[in-house]
């Protein structure tokens, strides 16, 4: 989407951010800041903001480069949840706001997103990030849409599959996807099961108007 942007408005400077409606916004991304090897980047801490990940302790940072949930703390913090004190206590570890996202940051402080860690996966063992095997789905030139998520499994906890919707009179199969897949995905990441709409997926009111 940026390089797209940037081809059909090549003077529109864009700034992008990552925040919830608990916290406004928490990192950002200039223009300048966005590398080819930084487009997946949601950018540095907002000044007088503090970010970091961590997975179960908000007090131990984790090293750049590991996965965890990303927590947050400071002014920008909302204080709790209306008349709700039990999701208000969920919602805080330690004094940090426990944001939700899966994510990690590199060694210049520059966050990812990863995907939400209700929606991760665990097959096996091992976690699977939605996020990061539907970006690989779109990589194909035959994919219009795709979703990813788990589905229960007795052997493995949970199987990774996938729901997809060809690009119009473009032919795909579940074999030529799985194929693509594995010039890029780890074995245990490759969708078990992929299933083809022939209608466009579902969307909420804030990711149709994205």
């Amino acid at each position: 989407m940026i390089r797209r942007t940037r081809e059909v408005l090549p003077h529109v400077k864009l700034v992008q951010g990552y925040g919830l409606s608990e916290t406004g916004f928490l990192t950002g991304l200039q223009d300048h800041e966005h590398t080819e090897d930084r487009l997946m980047s949601c950018g540095r801490t907002v000044s007088r903001r503090s970010t970091c990940v961590s997975w179960t302790s908000p007090d131990r940072e984790l090293e750049p480069g590991q996965r965890g949930e990303l927590v947050a703390r400071g002014a920008n913090v909302m204080r709790g949840y209306w008349n709700n004190p039990e999701e208000t206590r969920l919602a805080f570890q330690d004094g940090m706001f426990r944001t939700g996202d899966v994510g990690y940051r590199d060694a210049d402080g520059y966050f990812y997103i990863l995907d939400r860690v209700k929606d991760m996966i665990v097959t096996g063992g091992e976690n699977v990030y939605s996020g990061e095997v539907e970006a690989v789905i779109y990589e194909h030139p035959a994919v219009l849409e795709a979703a990813v998520f788990g589905i229960p499994d007795p052997q493995w906890g949970e199987l990774v599959a996938a729901c997809v919707v060809r690009k119009p009179d473009r032919a795909l199969s579940a074999d030529d996807l799985i194929a693509h897949c594995r010039r890029f995905l780890a074995n245990y990441k490759i969708p078990r099961r992929i299933e083809f709409s022939e209608t466009e997926l579902p969307k909420s009111g804030s990711a149709a108007r994205s």
